[in-house]
């Protein structure tokens, strides 16, 4: 076999040992996006027009947010927010309105506590979306009601399931600091939480009949 033959196939192993180690590469990339961002991949990836222009995007949230001072909550501050929380769920039960915007406003007090930028919702949504991106549906949704709320669109079902969307994440970015949501109790999410769910319009009739007798 001439030199030239010999050259050929050497060059031609070493571009495929490279086409395959590149493909790997882009293969543990996409896992790794799918695992941290869940289902934030795939929203992302069906707003932008290829799957590589939506996967540099979500590198470029996780070089952003790798250049904040994102920092944890000490165990007195997550109990203050805590018992916050706890008191604007207790004032659903008479102004659900008025309690959803204070949900709002507290989770954007952790956020911002945590070192997050918090003037603009979108650019909260993609900051969070590299830790929380599990959870930020219910942001999403919590912030919709919460927007239809302030014009008087909202139902009061729709009010009990913001603050069941708002509390998901609250529990998060206080859970992510180490520590429990309430006392020494391990963090809940939304899906168990139902027993501390803002009470519904039976409810609320009832506790309101009892304390007129």
């Amino acid at each position: 076999m001439s030199t030239v033959i010999w050259v050929a196939v050497v060059v031609a192993a070493v571009v495929a040992i490279i086409a395959v180690g590149y493909f790997v590469l882009q293969q543990q990339r996409r896992h790794r996006l799918r695992d941290r961002f869940g289902p934030e991949y795939e929203r992302t990836v069906q707003e932008r027009d290829t799957r590589r222009e939506a996967e540099q995007e979500l590198t470029a949230r996780e070089q952003r947010v790798n250049s904040l001072d994102i920092r944890p909550l000490d165990s007195e501050t997550r109990e203050a927010y805590a018992k916050k929380w706890m008191e604007v769920q207790e004032r659903f039960v008479d102004a659900p309105g008025f309690a959803v915007t204070e949900a709002d406003q507290l989770v954007t007090s952790v956020m911002a506590e945590r070192g997050y930028p918090t003037e603009d919702f979108e650019q909260r949504l993609s900051d969070l979306s590299v830790v929380h991106g599990r959870t930020l549906g219910h942001y999403r949704q919590a912030h919709e009601i919460s927007s239809r709320a302030a014009h008087q669109e909202a139902s009061t079902e729709e009010l009990r399931q913001a603050m069941v969307h708002y509390r998901a994440l609250f529990e998060e970015l206080l859970a992510d600091s180490g520590g429990a949501v309430t006392g020494d109790q391990p963090p809940r999410h939304a899906a168990d939480a139902g027993h501390q769910e803002p009470i519904n319009d039976d409810e609320r009739a009832a506790r309101r009949d009892a304390q007129g007798r």
